[in-house]
């Protein structure tokens, strides 16, 4: 049988091929389970869930049944990585050129493509079911919308064809907000258009600055990020006019909610204007510039201002109402 001979200090420690092998397989379900986890991208789906509960809440205005929250929860948990495995499949060639993206499941073989595409499709059939079960038809068929969405007009389509994949392909993102609203109240109303808008606009300034800073990546991979095609100065210029849709657009919401949404959603977003504006001056000059600052800062935006509205929502302070 095979031998293998290591030196430990000042002993010779001989294992065979077997040995080795059966360390290999002991740790394999644990590695398994770390690729599985890898491929739904959960700190992605932190970012959702944050965005999911504020809208149920002011769905409610005020705490909804706990239990639709936590269904509603992972349900959208299931969708979303279902979206996330499938994009692994798509992307599983550019995955393997991108620096960022290398130590991904299918890269490294952790997971074979065949057993990716079937988790990413039972995922998805999943959370059709339990949304349907223990929310309604609307939020259930609005996840499966968003699947599709997300793999067959984003990864599939737009992001390795145009610069403006991630602005399009990046409504699938919003999606979370409308899904918990329908979860609460069966139908889709004005606010959670507004809700869907500022993560829309949020989208841009937050993937345009990671771009930035992981522009050979994603030139190398033949992805037409926006700063892989235009130039720095008009990148900073666009992320800096999104972020100034994204701030007004997170008053539109004030009328539906209480003075702490209305009054966290302008302290954070003239921070959030502030970084954007010294990003696309320090860009003008020809400085060196630090766009993972923006990139950081806008999750911690968000959350922010998601959380402002879940506690505005819960407490249920009063509406300020329309000025007219």
């Amino acid at each position: 049988m095979p031998k293998e001979c290591h030196v430990v200090g000042e002993r010779s420690v001989v294992t065979t091929t077997a040995d080795t092998s059966r360390e290999r397989h002991a740790r394999r379900p644990a590695e398994l389970l770390k690729a599985y986890v890898g491929l739904i991208k959960p700190r992605v789906i932190e970012l959702l869930l944050v965005t999911t509960i504020p809208a149920m809440l002011l769905a409610e205005r005020g705490i909804p049944s706990p239990w639709l929250v936590i269904a509603t929860l992972i349900g959208g948990t299931m969708a979303a990585g279902s979206a996330n495995a499938l994009n692994c499949v798509a992307d599983a060639d550019i995955d393997q050129v991108m620096k960022r993206t290398r130590a991904r499941p299918l890269v490294r073989h952790t997971v074979s493509t065949r057993h990716a595409l079937v988790f990413g499709i039972v995922l998805g059939a999943g959370s059709f079911a339990w949304l349907w079960a223990t929310a309604n038809l609307l939020a259930a068929s609005m996840a499966v919308g968003t699947i599709l969405f997300y793999v067959f007009v984003y990864t599939l389509v737009l992001k390795r064809r145009t610069a403006q994949n991630i602005v399009w392909g990046g409504a699938a993102g919003c999606m979370p907000v409308v899904i918990g609203w329908a979860g609460v109240t069966g139908r889709v109303d004005w606010p959670a258009l507004v809700m869907f808008g500022v993560i829309f606009f949020w989208t841009p300034p937050h993937t345009w600055s990671l771009a930035m800073k992981y522009k050979d990546d994603y030139e190398r991979a033949g992805v037409p990020m926006l700063p892989v095609v235009a130039e720095p100065t008009y990148v900073s210029r666009q992320i800096v006019a999104y972020t100034w849709l994204m701030v007004i657009w997170t008053l539109l919401l004030v009328p539906a909610t209480g003075w702490l949404y209305a009054a966290f959603a302008v302290l954070a977003g003239v921070w959030f204007l502030l970084l954007a504006h010294r990003l696309h001056a320090a860009t003008k000059r020809g400085e060196k510039t630090k766009p993972m600052k923006l990139f950081h800062m806008s999750n911690t935006y968000l959350m922010i201002v998601f959380v402002a509205l879940a506690i505005d929502s819960a407490l249920g302070l009063p509406v300020i109402g329309w000025p007219f």
